[in-house]
């Protein structure tokens, strides 16, 4: 029984060592998102769509919850987003190609139209990006939309 107590003891010493310690975070600027929602030119729907459900991830600014707070659950969240960032980067918008950009949202609509984004790790924790079927509809017809202005770039 002694041995036990010792190893929780030493166990609790480490988490509470552990939180003083903590990954980088995502704390950008919103002005960095501008220009993607300048270019795409997303509605009121989308654009709140958009914000709840894919900037935390897929941009340079994070909502951070409370809980990101504990370690090692901020690791796991960094990892998200640093994850999210290397697929899809709405703050690096402007370095992206037009047939980059066009395949990005191409993507995009996969993963929407396949229930994929959002992540189930992060709806469980954010219900209000669970999509509707109007929603996800909404998304994927702007995305279409925007789309269809890169492809008749392309073919100039």
């Amino acid at each position: 029984m002694k041995l036990i107590k010792k190893i929780l003891l030493a166990l609790l010493v480490v988490f509470i060592i552990a939180q003083f310690f903590g990954p980088e975070k995502n704390e950008g600027d919103y002005a960095s998102i501008e220009a993607f929602l300048a270019e795409t030119k997303p509605s009121p729907e989308v654009k709140d769509i958009l914000t709840e459900t894919c900037f935390d991830c897929h941009s340079s600014v994070t909502r951070y919850p409370w809980y990101n707070s504990i370690t090692p659950i901020n690791y796991w969240l960094a990892d998200h987003v640093d994850h999210g960032k290397g697929h899809f980067n709405v703050s690096k918008w402007n370095e992206y190609s037009i047939k980059k950009k066009d395949h990005k949202l191409d993507e995009l609509i996969e993963m929407v139209e396949e229930k994929e984004m959002p992540l189930n790790s992060y709806t469980w924790t954010h219900s209000e990006a669970n999509l509707s079927d109007d929603q996800i509809k909404a998304v994927i017809d702007w995305a279409k939309g925007v789309r269809e202005g890169y492809v008749s770039q392309l073919s100039e």
